[in-house]
């Protein structure tokens, strides 16, 4: 009889001092309450204690929670539709502030979460046109957005990790009106480089022409100073052998006119006394 009540004492006593402890995970915030109210939020992993009947303790996932939005359209500076798809990471910052305000509900806080996001696209959507969003550099955008969200967050006892944006896509109207203004932009550049080339490929031809002229021209006036001086050293030369040998030099230029005349087939009606016919006469 006294060995059961020893258990049974003991038993009771193991089982107050377990309803006085309790454990903190690595991932777990922790909210400790003394009769409803709030009396500690801070504690770090591992074991503490508590009141049995008078504390009660609630905990809360710490590690980051996803917020995948749907794809939602937003107005940009052109009063064009585009549809973004987005998502958040984030996590508790301060978990009294995040039960009080969510009630610790994650899917109320990302309820809550998804409207400040919306917010922030469409205040930074609208200050930009579509060029701008398709050609910007996302990481900017990127962090636009946490920043600004950052704020209206931690009033909810939140802390924004990161805000990505996967996609930017464009309505089939608007889709269609931007890439015909995009290909006409393609047309217009490719118009004034093709100007500029045919600018640059008709100054170049010109160049080369007057070149090209002036080449000529000057390789035409040297071949007639070179045909000049020949000229000017042949004539010395048959000068200076006609002065030698004057009988000669007759006689040797009345056979080369001999044989470009005879090598022909035209027929010559001449007087046989002509000077012509002069060294066919027999000399006496």
């Amino acid at each position: 009889m006294i060995q059961n009540k020893l258990l049974i004492g003991l038993a009771a006593l193991v089982l107050v001092g377990m309803m006085c402890v309790f454990s903190v995970n690595q991932t777990e915030k922790a909210i400790k309450f003394r009769l409803g109210e709030i009396v500690k939020n801070d504690y770090e992993p591992g074991l503490h204690f508590k009141l049995p009947f008078i504390n009660n303790v609630k905990k809360f996932d710490a590690r980051i929670q996803t917020m995948d939005a749907k794809p939602e359209r937003f107005l940009t500076a052109e009063k064009k539709n585009v549809i973004v798809d987005s998502f958040v990471k984030w996590r508790i910052g301060n978990v009294t502030t995040f039960y009080t305000t969510v009630a610790g509900d994650i899917d109320q806080a990302n309820l809550r979460l998804d409207q400040i996001i919306k917010d922030a696209f469409r205040s930074e959507f609208s200050k930009r046109n579509i060029k701008q969003l398709l050609s910007t550099d996302r990481s900017a955008i990127r962090d636009i957005l946490t920043n600004n969200s950052k704020a209206v967050a931690a009033a909810l006892g939140m802390e924004i990790v990161d805000v990505q944006v996967m996609r930017i896509d464009l309505p089939p109207d608007v889709s269609s009106s931007v890439f015909r203004r995009m290909e006409a932009e393609r047309e217009r550049v490719a118009r004034e480089f093709r100007s500029q080339g045919s600018e640059a490929a008709e100054r170049i031809r010109a160049d080369a022409d007057r070149q090209r002229v002036v080449t000529l021209a000057n390789a035409f006036r040297d071949s007639e100073i070179l045909r000049g001086e020949g000229d000017a050293i042949s004539a010395d030369i048959y000068a200076k052998a006609y002065g030698a040998d004057t009988e000669f030099f007759t006689f040797y230029r009345s056979l080369n006119a001999y044989k470009k005349t005879f090598s022909s087939s035209s027929m010559m009606v001449l007087d046989p006394d002509s000077d012509f016919f002069q060294y066919f006469k027999k000399q006496k």
